[in-house]
């Protein structure tokens, strides 16, 4: 027997063995970093009563150096998922979930994207890259205890750029082409009018596709793609109204009001930046950026809303029997190919999972069970948006400003812009694609892949794309809606003024037609006018609310079921926690909401209706509790009561469901940001709120709910942007430097 004892004995270390491997390869495969080349950068970070920094330096390098370290001092636990992200080893944090960002990672080319492009970039962008990198190195080396992954640091600009390439295309619904190709889902597009040829919205062009991690590693098998950036795939959403001062009678007035989850590598950070060399800006950014992507300046300012042209186009390829060439023009050309690992964390594992990745002309390439289908999209293989953002920081000027957005560089966003000379405009700003209008082709389908003249090359000039300058109406607004809507009645555009081989979505969400229909009631839209407006909790009975509410009139119920209809056949459609239907109404319509804005299948509505009635019992023993008790603000020990609906402009868009069955936001009003430009030439002011404070991942710190209370009560703090008001409003002050 004492063979089989030592059978026993070395089976068991074998597997232990095994175990240990499979726990720690992962930091021995990842690839070392590179430092940026040294520099000496200095920077000051200044922090006001509520923690928000403003850095300053001698140049916009130095800045940029104390940026990722102020960054890092409140959320340096997201900021290192996003450089996992950059560097194609999520999944070795967030396991499965991680798997997909990683999967796209290496699919859509983001690292080859930034060693081809990053250094053909001017070199002060670069420079401020550089110095970003550089300090998030620093703020690693001197925490090395808060490090999450091994050989994760040092990162250089070059990491920071591939983040970007990554994480920008799904702002413009990318996620909603490949996730379909790779998840066996029906390929939906939801882009245009209706015109010969192509589809309506909401029909499907074409099935398709395995999950990504196929059947045969199921112990690592992905859920459905997610979107690896951009706002929830089923409630995009954000606000922004311009105002000139003949319709105030005052101030010129920018309000950003985006809506991107409260939390994560998407979720906004205030901050405020001057340097020597003339960057003097206050905003917000996204983890991983050195520069605000909205805020304002002294001279001008802007804000962004998703718009969702159709970006993309997806082409079936002709392959040849063993799927390693395809046809173009009646030659057989080779398919890139090649193996990539996902290191994915199961556990105390970390399981090394490979992925065979495509590329044609075309672009990335998916190979699904339908066959293989290539993609095409606006904006794929470059960086410029880097440089872009960074030069409308520093701009001056309407002409300058515009200047920087004709060259077409940052994919996409809506931009809604005002100035202290009195200018506003609205831009549909969007990288789509120069498509060849003289040619037979669905543009809106799957285009047959073996045709060169339907692989354009380049985006459409700016003067091609809808936008507004200075309307009549004295205001423009955006609330993801179609841009024919933007500045109320003879100052609209034209839809048919635009080319429908654009794209150009034509969609209402319940925001926009709120939010036109007070704008254009209004005389004047003072402060406190506006302020009406930005926390409107209203519902108009158009679109799917009309609908749900049809079918409510008409639904046969009994019982408690036939109670919850009747209970809300008498809802104020105001989702502002006074009447008793709010609660219910809040579970039911978010939904049907989404079904709509995404033409996905509209939900039953019996059994949602049963769905809201029994959570509503189970967690409340009633079906009409104050919505104020189901729908919370919650962040640490601080739960406060919450108002405002899916898609209302007092947004409160989607939630987690904690165990005691209240609802817990997620995403909806996030940064908010309020501009006034005096009429009588007098500096800048701004006031801003952010849901919880500015140091999300930190408890410890008094900056981790000390915004909370002023965000439930529609209230803002003021901005400390000019010198005189930081000091005098500064609580800590300290230099940072990487000096050797």
């Amino acid at each position: 027997m004492k063979w089989v004892k030592g059978s026993v004995i070395a089976l068991v270390a074998l597997v232990l063995v095994v175990v240990v491997a499979l726990a720690t390869w992962e930091p021995f495969f990842a690839e070392e970093g590179e430092a940026p080349p040294y520099r000496e950068y200095t920077a000051e970070i200044v922090r006001d009563e509520y923690g928000v920094p403003m850095i300053y330096g001698d140049t916009d390098a130095d800045v940029a150096y104390g940026v990722a370290i102020a960054h890092a001092q409140d959320d340096f636990f997201t900021l290192q998922d996003v450089v996992a992200m950059s560097k194609g080893r999520y999944a070795a944090i967030a396991g499965e979930e991680g798997a997909q960002f990683d999967f796209v990672y290496h699919l859509l080319d983001a690292r080859g994207t930034a060693q081809r492009e990053y250094p053909s970039l001017p070199a002060d962008t670069r420079a401020l890259f550089e110095a970003y990198a550089a300090g998030l190195n620093q703020y690693a080396a001197d925490h090395p205890g808060e490090i999450k992954l091994a050989k994760l640091f040092p990162v250089d600009g070059e990491d920071v750029a591939a983040g970007f390439v990554l994480r920008q295309p799904f702002f413009f619904g990318l996620g909603n082409v490949i996730g379909p190709l790779v998840a066996g889902e029906e390929l939906r597009r939801e882009f245009g009018p209706d015109i010969p040829g192509f589809p309506r919205d909401g029909e499907t062009i074409e099935p398709s596709a395995p999950d990504i991690m196929e059947q045969a590693d199921e112990q690592a098998s992905a859920r459905p793609l997610v979107l690896p950036a951009g706002e929830d795939a089923a409630h995009l959403g954000s606000n922004a109204w311009a105002v000139s001062p003949e319709k105030s009678g005052g101030p010129t007035t920018l309000i950003s009001n985006s809506h991107q989850p409260l939390r994560g590598g998407v979720a906004w950070y205030e901050l405020g930046v001057q340097s020597g060399e003339g960057w003097h800006f206050t905003g917000a950014n996204f983890p991983g950026s050195p520069f605000p992507f909205l805020g304002h300046n002294e001279d001008l300012g802007w804000t962004n809303t998703v718009n969702r042209p159709d970006m993309a186009d997806v082409y079936k390829l002709e392959m040849n029997e063993d799927g390693t060439q395809y046809r173009l023009d009646g030659e057989w050309r080779d398919l890139e190919s090649k193996t990539v690992t996902l290191p994915v964390k199961l556990g105390p594992l970390t399981l090394p999972i490979r992925r065979t990745v495509h590329r044609s002309v075309h672009g990335p390439v998916i190979e699904n069970d339908n066959g293989f289908f290539a993609v095409r999209y606006g904006g794929m293989g470059s960086v410029q948006q880097l440089d872009a953002y960074y030069r409308i920081n520093k701009a001056s000027t309407l002409e300058e400003w515009q200047g920087q957005i004709a060259r077409m560089a940052i994919p996409s966003t809506n931009f809604i812009y005002a100035d202290r000379e009195g200018n506003i405009a609205y831009v549909y700003n969007a990288a789509i694609p120069d498509r060849p209008e003289d040619v037979s082709a669905n543009w809106r389908g799957i285009l047959p892949g073996d045709r060169s003249e339907l692989i354009w090359d380049g985006t459409v000039e700016y003067e091609e794309i809808p936008r507004v300058v200075n309307p009549a109406s004295g205001w423009i607004y955006n609330a993801n809606n179609e841009p024919f809507t933007a500045a109320g009645a003879g100052s609209d555009l034209d839809p048919e003024d635009f080319s429908p081989v654009l794209g150009i979505e034509r969609k209402q969400t319940n925001r926009s037609r709120r939010a036109y229909r007070l704008l254009s009631d209004a005389e004047t839209l003072d402060r406190a006018a506006l302020e009406r407006i930005k926390y409107d909790s209203a519902y108009e009975r158009e679109g799917y609310v009309d609908m749900l509410f049809d079918q409510l009139e008409t639904l046969e119920a009994d019982g408690e079921l036939a109670e919850a209809r009747d209970l809300l056949l008498t809802w104020d459609f105001t989702a502002d926690n006074e009447g008793r239907a709010d609660a219910l109404a809040l579970l039911l319509i978010r939904d049907f909401m989404g079904a709509e804005y995404n033409n996905t299948e509209v939900p039953d509505l019996r059994e949602e209706l049963q769905d809201a009635v029994d959570h509503l019992n189970e967690h409340f023993g009633r079906i009409d509790p104050p919505m104020s008790d189901l729908l919370r603000l919650r962040q640490g020990d601080v739960d406060l009561p919450l108002d405002g609906g899916s898609d209302t402009l007092r947004a409160s868009t989607t939630w987690d469901v904690d165990e005691d069955g209240r609802l817990s936001l997620r995403h909806g009003d996030s940064f908010i940001q309020w501009v006034e430009w005096p009429a009588d030439g007098g500096r800048v002011s701004s006031r801003s709120i952010q849901p919880f404070g500015s140091a999300t991942t930190r408890p410890e710190s008094p900056h981790f709910t000390d915004q909370m209370q002023l965000y439930v009560d529609h209230r803002l703090k003021p901005v400390r942007f000019w010198p005189d008001e930081v000091r005098a409003a500064a609580t800590s002050s300290i230099t940072v430097t990487n000096a050797r």
